[in-house]
């Protein structure tokens, strides 16, 4: 038989809704690369197809998504900018009113009937829910495979890869291996082993009797040992934090009540801890927007394109992302927001719009707060970047009950701001920030960006600042929040949070920048997830495969000292996935896509309408193991061409 009439052997590491995503598009793509080749794709994972293990059914139904139904979508529509077919299908919200008019063949377990039948395109639905939306696409996209195309399910974990003709996939439960064509790693967020400094509080909580949580993802690590009533430290202000907030109070029987003048009331079991909760800003994340756009369209990416990147790369020398890239970014962001407030509020401005923006386009960065200032009367009309990014910053407070009612009423200010369509302002620098996520990866492959810079500016200081506007809870999550400090079960321990390991009292003892004083604890809590780090990594396949030397943590140069610098993931070529070895050779049949490869995208599924990056690179990754699979030399045209959004 020759190798024409061999099927194509693709495994896909991690059947989670990018994993999926990839399979759509073999299927959606197949006619017209594939030819008369058969491929025979093996998903492999331990949680079930589709949804994976973030999305798996059997989770608390406590946890929620942080996206609108209306906002959630695994499926292309015409702004996507990709080489192959556009197969649209419904969001989230659309998906679960065909459930409801029973147009769909979908089985909906009876724990979530009633919450089908209830939601609405601004509520916020629960992980379940959105598990039997991603388990129907699985099954969908099964469903629309070419005759050409198979798929073969493996409920289990990968555990060692060789390299070969065909390379060899072993996994947990089988005596033979997978035989593999080429190989894709859709692995999502790496877990990893406690850093330095983590093992060292490891270690003194042993020594001393004490719990110690490092970074995980909370939903699987078990807080049981924590005592009901205990003093708990908790260092982390984002979903990580929402998560095991409620997972210890309302998890634990108490529950929140309604009151007639607003607001919330909470109920305590009795099985409750105090936490007392720090983090660098001292603050939660923002509170999701509950509103939309009033305005004209808004033109975007408008200042932080692919031209002004190319333009900004001409120059000679590295790349400062804070010098020079964040100009740019902040830039398109005011220039949305301003938008927003111009076209949708005129009463607030005192400059035509065009005018307006004819002269913010030629503004240099240190002429816009003159413009702003000459054009937007009111100052809580203007965006402050600065102030946003660390609100509570030179401020100080006499005590922590002086702090606990700054903080409360900041979050009624930011509750109140993100259900106030009067604000919508606010929208348009989100719609902003979701266009610059987009345009990084072309950034990043021009290779200019310094590496100290990269690590420390764009990966720590502005994708925090990203998650932290952007991609905050549900407001209810805030007002369960304040009713908890209500109720005496949560504490704030201020900005620039910090925790000793204090061999003398034999506790964890934290302070901060806000107030003066300590809180000792014996349980301390990192309520975050770890970072990337393929050296720590506790992935057994990745172990093997950084070991031999198939995989390589991503190194950036540091142009000014030569140092080669990790920044903690898996090394990919941006242009096409292809996965780079130690030596930084690509691998010709080897892919890796998720948030923490070189490419830095976003999560598996996005809102509707945005060109989202994660389906161009699906798109074009999947383009690519067809043409292997058809034999046919490579055509692939990286994601340059396809990152300017439709007009």
């Amino acid at each position: 038989m020759s190798t024409a009439e061999l099927p194509f052997v693709l495994a896909v590491v991690g059947a989670g809704p990018r994993g999926v995503g990839v399979l759509e598009r073999l299927g959606a793509n197949a006619a017209e690369l594939l030819g008369e080749r058969r491929l025979v794709v093996h998903l492999v994972d331990p949680f079930p197809p589709g949804a994976g293990r973030v999305w798996r059914y059997e989770q608390s139904p406590l946890l929620r998504m942080n996206s609108m139904p209306e906002d959630v979508t695994v499926f292309t529509d015409d702004t996507v900018r990709i080489d192959g077919p556009i197969r649209p299908g419904p969001s989230l919200i659309e998906w679960a009113r065909l459930v409801r008019e029973d147009a769909l063949d979908v089985g909906i377990d009876d724990s979530l009937r009633a919450e089908l039948e209830a939601l609405r395109s601004d509520h916020f639905p629960t992980r379940r829910l959105q598990s039997a939306y991603l388990s129907w696409f699985h099954r969908e996209v099964l469903a629309g495979l070419p005759a050409g195309i198979e798929v073969v399910e493996h409920r289990t974990r990968a555990v060692r890869l060789e390299d070969g003709e065909p390379q060899s996939l072993w996994l947990e439960d089988g005596a033979e291996p997978l035989e593999a064509d080429a190989v894709l790693f859709t692995v999502g967020h790496l877990d990893a082993e406690p850093d330095r400094r983590e093992t060292e509080l490891v270690d003194f909580a042993a020594r001393h009797g004490l719990a110690y949580y490092p970074a995980g993802y909370t939903a699987d690590v078990d807080y049981s040992a924590i005592e009901p009533g205990e003093t708990v430290l908790v260092r982390g202000f984002g979903l990580a934090f929402v998560d095991l907030m409620l997972l210890l109070t309302e998890g634990r029987g108490g529950r929140f009540e309604e009151q007639t003048c607003g607001g919330l009331k909470y109920l305590s079991s009795g099985a409750e801890p105090v936490l007392h909760i720090g983090s660098r800003r001292g603050v939660p994340y923002h509170a999701k927007i509950g509103y939309r756009l009033h305005g004209k369209p808004l033109q975007l990416p408008r200042f932080f394109d692919a031209y002004a990147i190319e333009k900004l790369c001409a120059v000679p020398g590295s790349l400062d992302f804070r010098r020079d890239v964040w100009p740019l970014i902040s830039k398109e962001i005011a220039w949305a927001y301003y938008s927003e407030l111009f076209t949708a509020h005129p009463e607030r401005v005192r400059m035509d719009f065009a005018v307006f923006a004819d002269a913010f386009a030629d503004a240099a960065p240190g002429e816009l707060d003159a413009l702003v200032a000459r054009a937007v009367p009111a100052p809580e009309d203007r965006l402050d970047l600065d102030r946003l990014d660390r609100p509570m910053a030179g401020l100080r407070f006499g005590t922590a009950e002086e702090y606990g009612k700054e903080l409360r009423e900041y979050v009624e200010a930011d509750l109140s701001r993100r259900a106030d369509a009067e604000c919508s302002a606010d929208l348009g620098a989100f719609m902003a920030l979701l266009s610059v996520m987009g345009q990084l990866p072309v950034l990043l492959q021009t290779g200019r960006l310094d590496a100290a810079s990269q690590l420390s500016d764009l990966d720590g200081w502005f994708l925090g600042f990203f998650s932290y506007f952007a991609s905050g809870p549900p407001p209810r999550r805030l007002e369960e929040l304040l009713a908890l400090q209500e109720a005496g079960l949560v504490s704030f321990l201020g900005a620039e949070m910090r925790v000793v390991a204090d061999e003398e009292r034999r506790r964890f003892v934290a302070s901060g920048a806000s107030f003066p004083g300590e809180t000792e604890a014996c349980t301390f809590v990192e309520a975050r997830l770890p970072e990337p780090s393929i050296t720590r990594t506790s992935d057994g396949l990745l172990r093997q495969l950084r070991d031999d030397g198939g995989l390589a943590e991503e190194v950036v140069l540091d142009t000014v000292t030569g140092d080669r610098l990790l920044a903690g993931r898996i090394h990919t070529r941006v242009t096409d996935g292809r996965m780079l070895d130690r030596d930084g050779r690509p691998h010709p049949r080897r892919f890796a896509l998720g948030p923490h490869t070189s490419a830095r995208s976003a999560g598996a599924f996005t809102r509707p309408r945005t060109n989202a990056l994660p389906f161009r690179q699906n798109d074009s990754v999947a383009r690519e193991i067809l043409r292997l699979a058809a034999g046919a030399r490579s055509a692939f045209s990286g994601l340059n061409a396809s990152s300017r959004p439709a007009p």
